[in-house]
């Protein structure tokens, strides 16, 4: 069922899990705080979410040696990180 051969295949297997747990508690976490507004609503903790999701699910593509993962992965962890870079450098010049 989870095609782990071995113990380090099968945490490499559990990794991935908790990595794909952790990219699509932001979606959780997105619609919660939108429901809370009452409007549709992107926080901060959202792309947080994303990228610790992303590098974690770019990890488990590294060592799957997944091309399409990890070009996939690659391109979304830049995105996350950024929109945080962004969402900081604004709330330091409004400070």
């Amino acid at each position: 069922m989870l095609h782990a051969d071995s113990v380090l295949e099968l945490w490499w297997v559990l990794f991935g899990l908790l990595a794909q747990l952790m990219f699509t508690g932001r979606f959780l976490v997105q619609w919660i705080a939108s429901e809370r507004k009452g409007e549709s609503v992107v926080p901060v903790a959202f792309w947080y979410f994303s990228l610790a999701g992303g590098v974690m699910l770019l990890t488990y593509a590294l060592y799957r040696k997944d091309p399409v993962f990890v070009l996939g992965q690659s391109l979304g962890v830049f995105i996350y990180g950024r929109n945080l870079w962004l969402i900081h450098a604004k709330r330091k010049r409004e400070a």
